[in-house]
């Protein structure tokens, strides 16, 4: 099922507001995606604005694009141009935030820092939730291959969430324009789908969360583009089997900073180190609730795991152990590996590694679980790798 676009985002860093207005520059340049809420975003950005034309020329924009000039990336990936924020039917059960950016749910329940218990009524809803949101990753997944755009793969989840009858949750989360997130190499979660096309050796995970009759349903999944080299393969291995040494632990009674400690111990033993930075969380009716759920060891998360409580773990891996720095060289590229840090894009969304020059090779798997009669425990979903 088609669907229209119909409304532009502000070129504005953090604005977020639907956008009419055109750069004059950019269209007799051809640069794409450039549009402005009003005359005072476009006044205030212009300084920052103006030096995309200094560095763009006719016929070549896209190979050039570069929204925030002077910006130090850490790595060889650079932004594209985003095409405009995609159409949600008005039949389409909406969460909260859907029209102003802003989860108030969340803000709520993060005063009461309770953690809530699901009842088996409420575990089958969020069951469904995630067996859709499988779904919709499997359309995105099939889609990847070199030259092929993140946004492409944006289009088909979006499509595929609107045939489920589903809200893809991401969609203007806070602002967020895009229905899901796509992070390539070096970049570790949140990455915006753009119109930059995938090479082969890429490595792109794909984070996808649906809400479907009040429930959300959060899973993600990396994908090897063309042919990868032996060391994404480890990388995507040791993720994926840090996050099932985790789940194997979760039972009513475990402690959910003990999560960390599975993760880390078995990230370490594999040459890897664990990003500190983002943590699993709390998912059902809202997006993001509590508990945190750190990935690594000798974390303070407070809380004990009880039947009825649905959260996600989702460790996020680099190559290279904990607070060291080696440098590479290999295919002509030199890359340094061993940091856990993380360095933000100017778009307030995209978390790449804090390396000066690097070709890192990130994994995040997420699963949402349900633990909720004693002794067992129910995936709310089914996860694999590729």
């Amino acid at each position: 099922m088609a669907v229209a676009q119909v409304e532009n985002i502000c070129s504005t860093i953090s604005c977020g507001k639907p956008a009419t207005l055109q750069c004059p520059t950019c269209l007799k340049l051809g640069i794409k995606g450039s549009f402005f809420c009003a005359q005072e975003c476009f006044k205030s950005s212009w300084k920052v604005h103006k030096v995309v034309h200094q560095r763009t020329s006719a016929g070549s924009a896209n190979s050039t694009y570069n929204p925030w000039p002077g910006f130090e990336f850490t790595g060889p990936l650079r932004p594209a141009p985003l095409t405009p924020k995609r159409a949600v039917p008005d039949h389409i059960v909406r969460p909260d935030y859907a029209e102003e950016g802003i989860p108030h749910g969340e803000k709520e329940a993060k005063r009461a820092s309770v953690i809530t218990q699901l009842s088996p009524e409420e575990i089958e809803g969020l069951k469904v939730a995630c067996r859709l949101g499988r779904e919709v990753l499997d359309v995105g997944a099939r889609a990847v291959r070199p030259g092929v755009t993140t946004d492409e793969i944006d289009r088909l989840v979006h499509e595929a969430c609107m045939e489920r009858d589903c809200y893809p949750s991401p969609l203007n989360y806070y602002h967020f324009p895009k229905s899901c997130c796509t992070s390539v190499n070096e970049v570790i979660c949140h990455g915006i789908p753009d119109t930059r096309e995938l090479q082969d050796g890429d490595i792109c995970n794909i984070d996808v969360t649906v809400y479907y009759s009040g429930f959300h349903g959060d899973l993600n999944e990396t994908m090897f583009v063309g042919k990868v080299d032996e060391a994404s393969r480890q990388l995507v291995q040791t993720a994926y089997d840090c996050m099932m040494k985790a789940i194997e632990i979760v039972r009513p009674g475990v402690k959910y900073r003990d999560v960390g400690n599975m993760i880390q111990k078995h990230a370490q033993a594999n040459g890897c180190s664990v990003v500190r930075s983002y943590c699993g969380h709390g998912i059902n009716q809202l997006f993001h609730t509590v508990p945190n759920v750190p990935h690594y060891s000798k974390n303070k998360a407070i809380g004990v795991m009880k039947p009825g409580h649905s959260f996600t773990i989702e460790p996020m891996i680099n190559h290279g152990r904990y607070n060291t720095s080696l440098l590479m060289q290999t295919c002509g590229v030199n890359f340094h590996i061993g940091t856990w840090k993380d360095v933000t894009w100017p778009d307030d969304w995209t978390s790449t590694t804090a390396v000066s020059i690097s070709s890192y090779r990130l994994c995040d798997i997420s699963s949402s679980l349900s633990s909720y009669r004693t002794g067992s425990v129910q995936p709310s979903l089914n996860t694999r790798w590729s």
